[in-house]
């Protein structure tokens, strides 16, 4: 039988309903996507996320979210292993980055994917490095608790300075879906960092963990993995925050895993040095 002709392909937005299928691929490529990751994702931008199909069975998937008009962010860009190599990938890509117009785009790359996102205009920006080890018991710290709807508000300001582009959409699924545990740190009226634990098919993640310094990651990292002591947790770290490497070494946390954060363009400035957990490989 012959094989399917790239001519066949048909790229068409996806919707919530076809998530199983892309995070599936997620899963079998072990990237450890959330178990309830589908409706913040969709609700940032719902004609964000592609599927290429041919004869109805999807063989490819993207996602291209915009984040407000001047950033977007790339992830989910998969293939079924026994269709590689036929053009399907890049087909797709194509198709889907129109969608972001004249945005700069951000991406997560994988080490076998870098060399191609460099010559699709992406530069390096930093590598991000996957910590993965048994989460430590630890005592929640007093002045650490769990996020109110009335902290909502503040979280998303305070996140607004620690990303390139404002999520308000996305963080208001994101800090309260299934499973999903966000916490916060306070001074006074003042947040001073926030971070959220959620389950992921192999284990739980650790994404964000946004903090003023190294002391208030330390405390919300003890309450984070508090909810989930004696089970191996991941968090993914930017290589630059020295302090946020340090604070994953010292759990006993090794590397596992890396990307490379990549950029077609200027972002925004934001804190980085308070990113001491990326959110998400997928959305940014």
């Amino acid at each position: 039988m012959a094989s399917p002709a790239l001519e066949d392909l048909v790229v068409t937005r996806a919707g919530l309903d076809d998530w199983p299928v892309i995070s599936g691929w997620a899963a079998d490529e072990g990237w450890n996507p959330g178990l309830a990751d589908g409706p913040p994702f969709f609700a940032q931008d719902p004609d964000g996320f592609f599927l290429g199909r041919i004869d109805g069975e999807p063989v490819s998937a993207i996602s291209v979210v915009n984040y407000g008009t001047d950033y977007a962010f790339l992830g989910c860009y998969l293939v079924r292993p026994d269709l590689r190599g036929r053009g399907h990938g890049l087909t797709t890509w194509k198709t889907a980055l129109a969608h972001a117009g004249s945005r700069t785009i951000g991406l997560d790359g994988v080490v076998a994917q870098q060399d191609n996102y460099r010559r699709s205009g992406f530069e390096l920006a930093h590598r991000t490095v996957r910590f993965t080890g048994t989460a430590p018991a630890a005592e929640v710290p007093a002045d650490v608790r769990g996020v109110r709807s009335e902290d909502i508000e503040d979280i998303t300001a305070y996140d607004g300075i620690c990303t390139p582009a404002d999520r308000p959409r996305f963080l208001a699924h994101w800090l309260t879906g299934t499973g999903h545990h966000a916490v916060v740190r306070r001074t006074g009226d003042r947040v001073t960092g926030y971070g959220v634990i959620r389950p992921g098919r192999d284990c739980p993640r650790i994404g964000p963990l946004f903090a003023d310094t190294a002391e208030d990651a330390r405390v919300l990292f003890a309450a984070l993995t508090a909810e989930a002591a004696g089970r191996e947790v991941a968090i993914d770290v930017p290589e630059p925050n020295a302090a946020g490497v340090a604070l994953a070494e010292e759990a006993g946390f090794t590397p596992s895993f890396e990307t490379a954060r990549m950029y077609t363009g200027p972002v925004r400035p934001y804190a980085e040095e308070r990113v001491f957990g990326v959110t998400t490989l997928e959305l940014g």
